[in-house]
């Protein structure tokens, strides 16, 4: 069985589920609902499919109200996406904050005049 991060991002990598997903931050809906933008070029059954992807993941909730089943986004599964992707967003912010510093400090170097440079006596 697949750890739960990689059924999330299998389940992010298609275009599909991630409007679907898009369209639950407003709000809850119906598979209906969902499926109404891919109507033209997608069956109600390969619609169901992609809900179903979404809910195994665990980035929907499907609540049971009489014969409605109202699909809503689970922040949660999204919250562990974040936490796994917060420590890559800070190995690459200190990354680029020490070229930043690496950068200024041969910029400055380059602009100091040198000894013997004619152009040194006339600053």
């Amino acid at each position: 069985m697949p750890d739960t991060l990689s059924q999330t991002f299998s389940a992010l990598a298609d275009p599909t589920r991630r409007a679907m997903l898009a369209r639950l931050s407003r709000g809850e809906a119906s598979i209906s609902d969902l499926g109404e933008p891919f109507r033209k070029r997608m069956s109600l059954p390969a619609i169901t499919k992609h809900v179903k992807v979404l809910e195994r993941a665990g980035l929907i909730i499907k609540a049971r109200r009489a014969q409605q089943r109202p699909c809503k986004l689970n922040p949660e599964a999204l919250k562990d996406v974040a936490n796994w992707m917060e420590q890559y967003r800070q190995y690459w912010e200190e990354s680029f904050d020490r070229l930043d510093a690496y950068l200024k400090t041969v910029t400055a170097a380059a602009n100091e005049p040198k000894k013997g440079d004619p152009d040194e006596h006339a600053k």
